[in-house]
């Protein structure tokens, strides 16, 4: 069986160090591991890929110069027809695969004229996500390129009920499918965490790029008021981003530089290693009416068998169960936080348990794999030799 995999978005390095791009290497994985033979046509390869990624096929798309934004979307635009040529030059194939991106929609409609499944995986409303944070020229055709991608599309997959929401503006909910981010649980098993209470520092942490919509002023704020009552503790940021220079002053000037590190940005395989060093991980988004992530760093920290810490919104409200595999705060208090990671501080027991209770959802729910096969059963492509496996909505 052969797939091709496309991700057209000039921002998603496929092998780079990105949430995304760990998205994208995990999906790639996880149907390889099905003995699939997977294809992957790209716009930005973003380095060498992993070792057990090397025996795949990479087609590099036309590659979009950094000129200014409204010559960016039309050449972006103007690529569909080279991809379309690929796909028939490279084939055939049994599926087309493709991670929604702005301007590219000639996958799915090869697909359809070849009467073959195009399922479309779509992480966010890019157009309003694009127009908030990046700018957007040419909103119009944006618009016509998702009405065009979404309608030649088998079926759409949603990271999360918001994004199922967004997409029923464009089609019938019967064909969007949810499918929440998952994990790899291998990765992290060797990397049994114990738990003590002589530890002489007490470590909370983050992974995530640095941006704007990660609720960083909160993480600041709720490491301020935990270090008035745990002096022992010490913050752990892993990863970078354009927010990190803010960061590091708003932690100077509370006087708590000295007691955090920055990691930069770190190779995946780094991950595992570092989760491993935390007490706790924490994911403290502000509160958003549109929130509609299905935030991947949670998944891994659960997978590590870390007790986390999670704004109480959107999908976080369904995986996690307040109490017994983490806990929950309302979004944007970093009160409410801090005296969350004070209590965890002060039980071991409860880390313990809490911790063992993620991993526990994680590898009964969200792995990748279960994910491939739920994939490989929406484009009616399941073999004798697979199961069904739920995974929890």
């Amino acid at each position: 069986m052969r797939i091709a995999y496309i991700c057209a978005d000039p921002g998603i390095p496929v092998f780079g160090q990105k949430g995304c791009s760990i998205h994208v290497q995990e999906v790639i994985r996880a149907l390889q591991q099905q003995n699939i033979q997977v294809e992957l046509f790209a716009t930005r390869i973003g380095g060498k890929p992993p070792a057990d990624l090397t025996n795949i096929s990479v087609h590099q798309l036309p590659a979009i110069p950094k000129l200014e934004r409204a010559v960016r979307e039309q050449i972006a635009l103007s690529i569909n027809p080279d991809l379309r040529l690929d796909l028939e030059r490279f084939g055939p194939f049994d599926l087309i695969y493709e991670r929604y991106s702005l301007w590219s929609y000639g996958a799915m409609e090869f697909a359809q004229a070849m009467g073959i499944p195009g399922l479309l995986e779509v992480n966010s409303p890019l157009i309003a996500e694009q127009t908030k944070h990046r700018g957007l020229i040419d909103c119009h055709s944006a618009e016509q390129v998702a009405n065009r991608v979404f309608q030649a599309a088998t079926a759409l997959i949603a990271v999360s009920s918001e994004v199922k929401t967004y997409l029923m503006n464009f089609v019938k909910s019967s064909k969007v499918h949810v499918i929440p981010n998952g994990v790899n649980p291998d990765r992290f098993s060797a990397f049994a965490r114990a738990f003590s209470t002589e530890k002489e520092t007490f470590t909370m942490g983050f992974v995530g790029t640095l941006k704007p919509w990660h609720g960083l002023p909160i993480l600041t704020a709720a490491f301020a008021q935990l270090h008035q009552q745990v002096p022992n503790a010490k913050l752990l940021i892993v990863g970078d981003g354009p927010e990190r220079e803010n960061l590091e002053a708003e932690l100077l000037a509370r006087g708590l530089h000295s007691h955090t590190k920055f990691t930069g940005a770190v190779n995946p395989d780094e991950i595992p290693k570092l989760l491993a060093a935390m007490d706790v991980a924490v994911a403290p988004y502000a509160a958003e009416s549109d929130f509609y992530f299905s935030p991947l760093k949670v998944y891994e920290y659960m997978a590590a068998g870390l007790p986390v810490v999670v704004s109480g919104i959107g999908q976080l409200l369904e995986l996690i169960d307040t109490g017994v595999n983490g806990i929950l705060c309302p979004p944007g208090d970093a009160i409410a936080l801090a005296e969350a990671l004070e209590k965890l501080w002060r039980s071991p027991t409860l880390r313990h348990s809490l911790g063992q209770a993620a991993r526990k959802t994680v590898i009964e729910h969200h792995t990748w794999e279960a994910i491939a096969q739920q994939i490989l059963h929406i484009a009616g492509l399941n073999t004798p030799s697979q199961f069904q496996v739920e995974v929890r909505r």
